[in-house]
C-alpha cells in the first residue's frame, strides 16, 4: 500500500521577488521521517525561492502585497514577504491514512 504525505517550507524572503535572498525559514514534514525545528540550522535549505521550484517545490501561496501605511516605512515588525511551499512524498508500504478521532 502506498499513502502521500505533504512537506510544507515557509521562506521569507528580502523582497516580494522570488529571486530574493531567504532571510527566514520553517519546514514541517508530514512525512514524519524528519523533525526540523525552528533555528535548528544557520543556513536556510535554499538562497532565494527560485532555488526551491527548482528543486521540485510547488508554490502554493505568495507574498500579498500590502503597501505600508503613511509614515510607517520604516518599522519593523513581522516578516512580510513569505512564501508557501508544498512537496508530495509518496510513501510505500503504508496504510492510507485515517482521520485523528477528537
Amino acid at each position: 500500500m502506498t499513502a502521500v504525505r505533504q512537506q510544507v517550507l515557509a521562506l521569507y524572503l528580502g523582497t516580494s521577488a522570488l529571486d530574493s535572498d531567504v532571510v527566514g525559514w520553517s519546514v514541517y514534514d508530514g512525512t514524519g521521517l524528519t523533525s526540523p525545528t525552528t533555528g535548528d540550522s544557520d543556513e536556510p535549505p535554499y538562497k532565494t525561492g527560485v532555488d526551491a521550484l527548482q528543486d521540485g517545490w510547488r508554490l502554493i501561496q505568495a507574498a500579498q502585497l500590502i503597501p505600508p501605511y503613511p509614515g510607517h516605512e520604516y518599522d519593523t515588525s513581522f516578516l512580510k514577504h513569505e512564501f508557501l511551499f508544498e512537496k508530495l512524498v509518496t510513501m510505500v508500504g503504508e496504510e492510507t491514512p485515517r482521520p485523528r478521532s477528537r
